[in-house]
């Protein structure tokens, strides 16, 4: 049997070990290429641009650009001291 050409988000999720809500916000940001085949939820990746996507976090992470997750209100200090002010 040939492999297949594409993936579906349960098995994005699977491949890189997240929930499907985490592979789909991938999609809805862009930075996962997907196309909707069919209804609603009927996400299709290609295998290739899955291999892309996980290529260009590796050099992302090689080159220390990898985001910063956005700072909360609770894990700034200044914020804190507002709220006890």
């Amino acid at each position: 049997m040939p492999t297949p050409r594409f993936l579906t988000l349960d098995d994005v999720a699977e491949i890189l070990n997240v929930s499907w809500s985490q592979a789909y916000a991938l999609v809805r940001r862009k930075e996962l290429l997907a196309i909707q085949i069919g209804g609603r939820g009927q996400w299709r990746v290609e295998v290739d641009e899955l291999e892309r996507f996980i290529q260009q976090k590796y050099a992302e992470a090689r080159a220390g650009t990898v985001p910063e997750e956005p700072a909360t209100p609770e894990s700034t200090p200044a914020a804190g001291a507002e709220q006890r002010a």
